[in-house]
């Protein structure tokens, strides 16, 4: 029998999704599916609309070998287990003479513990002698969430949180999950038969495609224990992301309250001597953790090493004795134990790596008005990580709206630990990048405005004059106006101003939970969203509810960020530009992103308008419009405004859906 041909595939999917099939769609594929076959490395910048989940996922079904794909949002995992791929291995099945299998998996603590929901959590001396679910009153928050995923637990076939609607808090499931080092193990755990997260790792074994998130790649390639299965093909949806998700994965932190736990976790499991060392460890601590002042430490100050070092020593002293001492009060022994380990493995873990000090590490001090103060190491670059881990025996696609900033892929390239394309040697990944566009006509759909007659952003105090520039723009759109703020303080300063200027409903980010801000956003036209950082990436609102796009400033990141200005330096010291590698590259990033949320359909139209001079008039400012969409480009304010208000005007022209004459009546 002949092997059918990926636009025969590709043509049944997109058929079988509902969707129309793209040039770029078809680009895609048929890159993909030679980057596959040749173990060869991708890059593919896939514009918004152009299908890229099924661009990727039809060549990788038709190549028949073991593919992850690691997204960054549940969003899309959920589009892609729930929709994507049910309709997609449907549709492919009578011409592939097979029906791929596919799963989803997540880290432990996503899944239920039947342990712990029916055990309960080890207790520890200040939670008193009641069991958590005894003690939460059925008639409190978390009393009704315990009790709803009790009832939960027999009706669920996964177990997986986010299959929970609506979900609970993060401290009910708390008391019903497990992180890895937490877990007993299914052949010691009474309920390991049964376990949600075992059977789910089962699942993966046996699929043909793995759809996981962008933390559990990191951990299974940091920690070199495997967790995901074996697989000859890696794609990476949501690229953008990857750097920041593998950072927050090998990033320790120590608190006094993290330590303070260890403590008591671990008092009655060891002789008194070393519980007596690990507490006094812990007070010293505490105490010099109470005078930290935030910012880097570029050495460790002497008292603070010796702290790091007694914390260490005596954390590897009670791990050694764990076991040694029988409490007969301790009930639940091996959970006791190991929630106790796992707490001691971490304090251990971060001390020493902060004591030993490396070059490639970043350590700093942070407060935090609610919770205190941390001391935090993080890896000065993971590009070498992500080169030696990810790129190595395998095919590896990466793809996102966003991965060409200034013109060219390279800069993404340098995070991932790949050299400029092209470029070849030993121990070099060979990659290939591929634009594919977009379906959208945006110079005919957008405008990109740069109020270039604003005064330069300070770092404190407030802007009037971009109050009233925002005042202007929002008035002549009707509404319909997504802002987008570099910082919580300014979207709250924006929305407290223009909330007494404006007759319009102006939501903010916090005071009500994220979807439920963009479904009231999205339910009317005259309503405005002012936010910060997950409104630059996280809103999808198609039509004529979202016509202008505002950003305030520029969003580099903040000069006293401990780990970007690390970054930045170290560029500098090696003779590169600190500036635009770092902080030029994360702002064309997030503002690629912001600029993403105008135009999600082909009937779109708007504006996104940049309150930031800096775009038009400082050196930098032709790379941060090389990484926006290619809207037609505008100083021009009374241009602007006359355009909003013709945008308005014609949105108000045509009937809202329901308002719509059914489709049989039309003439």
């Amino acid at each position: 029998m002949t092997k059918p041909s990926l636009p025969d595939l590709l043509h049944a999917a997109v058929t079988a999704v509902g969707g129309t099939e793209r040039p770029g769609q078809v680009a895609m594929a048929e890159a993909v599916a030679e980057a596959v076959d040749e173990q060869a490395h991708l890059l593919v910048q896939a514009g918004t609309g152009t299908g890229k989940s099924l661009g990727y996922l039809v060549p990788a079904l038709a190549h028949g070998e073991r593919v992850v794909v690691a997204t960054a949002t549940l969003a899309l995992q959920r589009q892609l287990v729930e929709r994507d791929l049910p309709r997609t291995v449907e549709a492919l099945h009578p011409l592939l003479r097979r029906r791929p299998e596919f799963a989803m998996l997540k880290g432990r603590s996503n899944y239920l513990c039947l342990h712990r929901l029916h055990e309960g959590v080890p207790q520890e001396e200040e939670d008193g002698l009641f069991d958590v679910f005894e003690q939460a009153t059925p008639t409190s928050k978390l009393g009704k969430d315990l009790l709803r995923l009790r009832d939960w637990a027999d009706e669920t076939e996964t177990g997986d949180r986010d299959a929970l609607t609506p979900g609970v808090s993060d401290r009910a499931w708390g008391q019903v999950s497990v992180s890895s080092r937490e877990c007993l193990g299914a052949s010691k755990c009474a309920y390991g038969a049964e376990c949600f997260a075992e059977a789910a790792r089962e699942r993966a074994k046996l699929a043909d495609v793995v759809v996981t998130n962008h933390a559990l790649l990191a951990i299974d390639a940091i920690e070199g224990a495997p967790v995901l299965p074996q697989h000859e093909v890696l794609i990476i949806d949501e690229a953008h992301e990857l750097v920041s998700r593998v950072t927050g994965v090998a990033t320790g932190e120590l608190t006094p309250g993290q330590v303070n736990r260890a403590v008591r976790r671990a008092a009655k499991l060891v002789n008194e001597k070393a519980a007596d060392q690990l507490q006094t460890a812990s007070e010293t601590f505490e105490r010099l953790m109470e005078l930290a002042l935030p910012g880097r430490l570029e050495e460790i100050p002497e008292d603070l090493g010796y702290c790091l070092m007694a914390l260490r020593d005596a954390a590897r002293t009670v791990i050694s004795a764990l076991g040694s001492t029988r409490d007969k009060s301790v009930q639940d022994e091996d959970a006791v134990r190991k929630q106790a380990l796992a707490s001691l493995e971490n304090v251990h873990a971060v001390a020493e790596r902060i004591a030993n000090g490396s070059e490639y590490d970043v350590v700093w001090y942070e407060r935090h008005d609610r919770f205190g103060a941390s001391l935090r190491v993080a890896p000065l670059s993971v590009s070498g990580l992500l080169r030696e881990k990810l790129f190595d025996d395998r095919s590896v696609t990466l793809t996102s709206a966003t991965l060409k900033l200034g013109g060219d892929f390279n800069g993404v390239a340098a995070s991932l630990g790949l050299a400029p394309e092209g470029t070849e040697g030993e121990d070099v990944p060979p990659w290939k990048g591929l634009d594919v566009g977009s379906p959208f006509d945006y110079s005919k759909q957008g405008i990109l405005y740069v109020a270039k007659h604003l005064a330069q952003p300070g770092r404190e105090g407030s802007r009037t004059d971009m109050l009233d520039e925002l005042t202007e723009l929002i008035e002549a759109a009707g509404g319909r106006t997504l802002g987008l703020f570099s910082s919580m303080r300014a979207a709250q300063a924006a929305a407290e101003e223009l909330r007494g200027r404006l007759d319009v409903p102006i939501l903010l980010q916090g005071e009500e939970t994220l979807g439920e801000l963009i479904r009231a956003f999205a339910s009317d036209a005259r309503t405005c969203l002012f936010g910060t950082l997950s409104l630059w990436q996280g809103v999808d609102v198609p039509g004529a509810n979202c016509q202008l796009v505002v950003m305030d400033r520029v969003p580099f990141p903040r000069p006293d960020d401990p780990l970007m200005s690390a970054r930045q330096k170290a560029v500098e010291e090696a003779g590169g530009n600190g500036f635009m590698a770092v902080a030029a590259t994360h702002a064309a990033l997030l503002m690629a992103q912001g600029a993403g949320r105008l135009v999600r359909a082909t009937g779109d139209r708007g504006v996104v308008a940049v309150l930031d001079p800096r775009v038009e008039r400082a050196r930098y400012g032709s790379f941060l419009r090389k990484s926006m969409p290619d809207f037609w480009y505008t100083t021009d304010r009374n241009q602007v405004r006359r355009s909003l208000a013709a945008i308005d005007a014609a949105a108000k022209a045509v009937p809202a859906p329901e308002e719509a004459q059914p489709a049989a009546d039309a003439p």
